[in-house]
């Protein structure tokens, strides 16, 4: 949604504005009838800062954004923009839902027009600041396309021009990268950042922290409540903790026994199950390392050296509300059938895969093989191929060309016998929103043949993986995303399949939900299921075993987490500096554009020079622009530095995706 209500005829208030917050809220409260969605919380937000608003599903950010866009009324309490009611400062406020607020059927200018036109712009200015926008976001050549025909990522940027076309003093974003690949966040972001230096104030939820990292400040919300807030750094701080990463032969039982000693002493309070490692929070890191070596000596595991780093956001917001008392749900699954005998073999196998759509070749030569107890990532931008080859390697899409394997099979994939082994979880809700939830778990366990005398344990095992206990007559469509999400999943499972196929199964969902989401991904894998994951969210995607890197359909790298950013040539440095977007656009304009972006105060370069040499030229290149450098030095990739690496030297390259 956008709004499109008053004309924007408040200019009068912006110059005595500059010295007002941009936004003040004061003991803001929200009831649905008994219900409390908001619990008078406080905020103030400075002009030209990027505010983070994170936390669970049903925390209370879509009601406060609703307040704040002023298409709802609080039950007490003040929300003001710039010193005014949000309701009668809407003309200077930009807001963009959840879900896509565009016009299918209409082109991209036709989109922008019509929301100029609800804004009461003149033509002139609908057309310079949309063609302005349009070739900020890098799709100027797209204004005839339909938007319906566009990728997530493309939807997104679109949408955020038809909410700047009226130019808001205040932009409010929910979530508005959920479903957008890697690349096009990174875009979205560095426009978000060079809109901010400009003067434009943003709010904006999400449930990825690693973007809330790219936040000047965020408050972590619970309940209706503000938990905390601070600066990224000042939250991870106040945590008191240092991240140990472990890597042990057998992952899963090192996870049961450190996780054992969290409840025994103080000194590890966390521990995160990963592809190759583990994540151990400890109190004091010495005292960290005595106990997590002690531990895996007395089970007989093997362990490699254990590494120091800061916590990450998404550790401080699981602290902050374990120490609230909410966790996470993970109750044991009724498994009745493991697969760990077929461990080691291969269950699902591709060789010179290829799919061609008349004369466009989705899919090109992909050769990959995923042993049962395995979990895979395919990793791609929109329009890389992925859910074509996901399609194919289930056996719901024919190849053009090349060999398949499925669950022990080569010849027909659509067999019964094949069928019943496997299990899927689309991008779309895989849900019939008309009926129950409980009639959405008979109708799947019936299709999937769970005998009779496992049903109803297997249902009550979703409903509490869901956080739905009791509801199985509530309407499925009713579902925020979250819990959709979770039923999907337990659904997908209920038969035991030793082959599972998960496209983008977390998209959306709260970080605490998808810790659950991967503790069950984990504990089947551990059973012997071969796992088939996509996903967007690249922290995520350090949980699969081993990774491939999908461009224009074809895989470019593969690897496990930490093997892919091994291969990684150059190195990536962070500098702190006292003109962060300046330097940005500087950079960005002497050298290749993705090799820089800006998280909050730190700027982020990746060279192919040695580290030192790296330092000298940036801080030359910065100091000849009258930038100070208040800190430089060596960073460590992450995936999301290695995905965008991967993709933009494929690019070079020659390899385009669709939507290029």
């Amino acid at each position: 949604m956008i709004l499109a209500d008053s004309p924007a005829s408040a200019n009068t208030s912006r110059d005595s504005s500059r010295t007002l917050p941009a936004i003040s809220v004061r003991r803001l409260f929200k009831n649905y009838g008994k219900i409390q969605a908001v619990r008078g919380i406080d905020l103030s937000v400075a002009r030209g800062e990027i505010f983070g608003l994170i936390g669970p599903d049903g925390a209370g950010k879509t009601t406060t954004f609703q307040i704040l866009g002023g298409v709802m009324e609080a039950t007490s309490g003040a929300a003001e923009v710039f010193g005014r009611s949000a309701r009668s400062a809407r003309a200077e406020t930009g807001y963009l839902t959840q879900s896509f607020s565009l016009y299918p059927d209409l082109s991209v200018s036709e989109n922008i027009r019509y929301i100029g036109d609800l804004r009461r712009v003149s033509r002139a200015d609908i057309e310079e600041r949309g063609n302005r926008y349009l070739s900020m976001f890098d799709m100027d050549r797209f204004k005839s396309r339909l938007a319906g025909r566009l990728s997530g990522g493309m939807k997104q940027k679109l949408s955020l021009a038809c909410a700047l076309v009226a130019q808001p003093q205040v932009l409010l974003l929910d979530e508005p990268t959920t479903g957008v690949d890697p690349v096009s966040r990174r875009e979205f972001w560095d426009t978000l950042a060079h809109l901010a230096a400009d003067g434009l104030t943003i709010l904006v939820a999400t449930p990825y922290l690693d973007e809330a990292e790219r936040c000047n400040r965020v408050a972590l919300m619970h309940l209706g409540e503000i938990r905390e807030l601070g600066t990224p750094k000042e939250l991870r701080h106040n945590l008191h903790a240092t991240r140990l990463e472990v890597r042990a032969a057998d992952l899963g039982k090192a996870e049961e026994l450190l996780a054992a000693e969290v409840d025994r002493n103080n000194t590890i309070t966390d521990v995160q199950r990963f592809g190759d490692r583990l994540d151990v929070m400890a109190a004091d890191p010495d005292q960290g390392r005595t106990v997590i070596e002690d531990t895996l000596r007395s089970g007989h595991l093997t362990f490699e050296k254990i590494t120091a780093d800061e916590p990450t956001l998404e550790n401080t917001f699981v602290a902050t509300l374990r120490a609230i008392g909410q966790e996470v749900k993970s109750p044991p699954f009724p498994g009745k059938h493991p697969h760990r005998d077929l461990c080691g073999k291969v269950a699902i196998g591709a060789n010179k895969l290829t799919k061609r759509f008349g004369s466009f070749t989705a899919v090109k030569n992909v050769s990959v093989e995923v042993e049962y107890g395995e979990i895979y990532g395919l990793l791609g931008a929109n329009g890389a191929g992925k859910t074509t080859t996901i399609k194919m390697l289930c056996g719901l899409l024919e190849p053009t060309s090349g060999g398949m394997r499925l669950a022990g099979e080569s010849g027909n994939l659509r067999s019964p016998s094949v069928r019943s082994r496997i299990g899927y979880m689309s991008q779309k809700f895989s849900l019939y929103d008309d009926l129950t939830i409980g009639e959405n778990l008979d109708f799947y366990a019936g299709v999937y043949g769970v005998p009779e005398h496992e049903r109803e344990e297997k249902k009550r095992w979703v409903m509490a993986f869901s956080g739905l206990e009791g509801k199985a007559d509530l309407v499925t469509g009713s579902l925020p995303g979250g819990w959709k999400q979770r039923v999907a999943f337990g659904s997908a499972i209920m038969h035991e399949p030793s082959v599972l196929f998960l496209d983008e199964p977390t998209s959306g969902v709260d970080p605490l939900a998808r810790r659950a989401f991967w503790r069950m991904i984990n504990r089947l894998a551990d059973a012997g299921t071969a796992i088939l994951v996509t996903t967007h969210y690249l922290e995520e995607a350090e949980q699969c075993n081993r990774l491939g890197f999908m461009v224009a359909g074809e895989i470019v790298a593969e690897g496990t987490p930490t093997g892919v950013k091994a291969q990684q040539t150059g190195h990536l440095l962070e500098f702190v500096v006292d003109q962060p977007q300046k330097a940005t656009d500087l950079l960005k304009t002497q050298g290749e554009r993705w090799r820089v972006s800006l998280f909050g105060d730190r700027l982020h370069v990746i060279t192919e020079d040695d580290v030192a040499t790296g330092i000298r030229k940036t801080t030359e290149k910065l100091n000849a622009a009258h930038i100070a450098v208040l800190s430089a030095r060596a960073g460590t990739f992450s995936l999301e530095d290695v995905f965008i690496t991967v993709v933009e030297k494929a690019r070079l390259s020659g390899k385009f995706a669709v939507e290029d």
